[in-house]
């Protein structure tokens, strides 16, 4: 019997455009059922689409923190706030201690 050789699937390399991610939101915000580990994590997936060092300096966050604060593996309760910023209609991502 041969053995599958299976790849780990990563939805971030497949968000490319501003509507592919708000797509993806919506549609995570939809499945969260009030999970905010869920939608923290959706948060990070479109962040790391993004580029995880960008958005970290757009937040004036460490990369680090920011990849803590949106990893899912914590409820990130409300140190972790997204806000779109009307004025380049990008969303920005913020964690606070």
């Amino acid at each position: 019997m041969t053995k599958t050789a299976t790849t780990r699937y990563d939805v971030a390399e497949h968000l490319r455009t501003q509507e592919e991610m708000a797509a993806y939101l919506e549609a995570c915000l939809e499945e969260a059922n009030g999970d905010a580990s869920f939608i923290a994590k959706a948060l990070g997936d479109i962040a790391r689409a993004k580029g995880m060092s960008q958005v970290a300096r757009d937040a004036g966050l460490s990369r680090e923190r920011l990849y803590k604060a949106l990893s899912g593996e914590r409820s990130p309760g409300v140190d972790t706030i997204f806000i779109s910023r009307q004025e380049q209609r990008k969303p920005l991502l913020l964690a606070s201690d």
